[in-house]
């Protein structure tokens, strides 16, 4: 299946961009030569403008030049999106390596959040995540036994977990993100290939059912040179009356 036209352009002006061959503070090429250059009509290359901004790579719009902002994509989190899948919508190649995963009994904290009994198991597991082959970040994940039983037989080295998980029924209804910088411990120096206390920027996740019990618990760390985060809050109008 062929690229749709917007997501080739994007895709190189991140290129551009992240190579440096763009550099921040740079005006992109205007929406008419980048018509002309990728033979394209103004529809196509507004949608991968549109985008880019959407990442927090560029800022312009509404007759503004387009100027680059960062040479980073931003991860965001308004959609419930797998690591995966955020990847590819920024234009990266994601990858993952499992480190280890295990039935245990979780940490008092962890198992509270899951709100399951001291004595009850876990599955718990630990992955490193890739961008392009580079370390970006590590997992550290906690799934309740029914729910992450059959990880441990799973090939987790071939995609997103959330993704495997959805296509055997289980129930991702929301989340709740918590996020801090934390300085790197010394697996997460040797995983991430950074010093130790390293800042990292890291999240914390409790993901839920719809009926609202626990199923994951997450401390994910990213590499802050590699992947940032992105929230939008929009204030409604009724907010604004308050």
């Amino acid at each position: 299946m062929a690229t749709p036209m917007h997501r080739s352009i994007a895709g190189e002006l991140r290129h551009r961009i992240r190579s440096g061959a763009l550099r921040v503070g740079e005006f992109l090429p205007s929406e008419a030569h980048l018509c002309e250059e990728f033979s394209a009509s103004r529809g196509p290359v507004r949608q991968a403008l549109a985008a880019l901004r959407d990442e927090g790579l560029i800022g312009g719009g509404q007759g503004k030049r387009a100027v680059v902002l960062d040479a980073v994509p931003s991860q965001p989190f308004e959609s419930f999106l797998s690591f995966t899948r955020r990847a590819e919508l920024t234009g990266y190649t994601p990858g993952q390596r499992l480190q280890e995963i295990a039935l245990r009994r979780p940490e008092p904290e962890i198992g509270a959040a899951l709100q399951i009994d001291p004595d009850d198991l876990a599955v718990q597991l630990i992955r490193l995540r890739l961008l392009d082959g580079r370390p970006a970040m590590l997992e550290r994940m906690t799934y309740v036994e029914a729910v992450g039983r059959p990880l441990i037989s799973a090939d987790l080295d071939a995609g997103s977990i959330y993704a495997l998980l959805t296509d055997q029924g289980v129930d991702l209804h929301s989340a709740r993100h918590t996020f801090d910088a934390i300085p790197a411990d010394p697996l997460d120096a040797k995983l991430l290939d950074v010093p130790e206390g390293t800042p990292l920027l890291r999240e914390r996740r409790l993901t839920t059912d719809s009926q609202g019990m626990p199923i994951e618990w997450s401390d994910d760390r990213y590499r802050s040179d590699i992947a940032t985060v992105t929230v939008t809050n929009t204030r409604s109008s009724r907010t604004a009356m308050l």
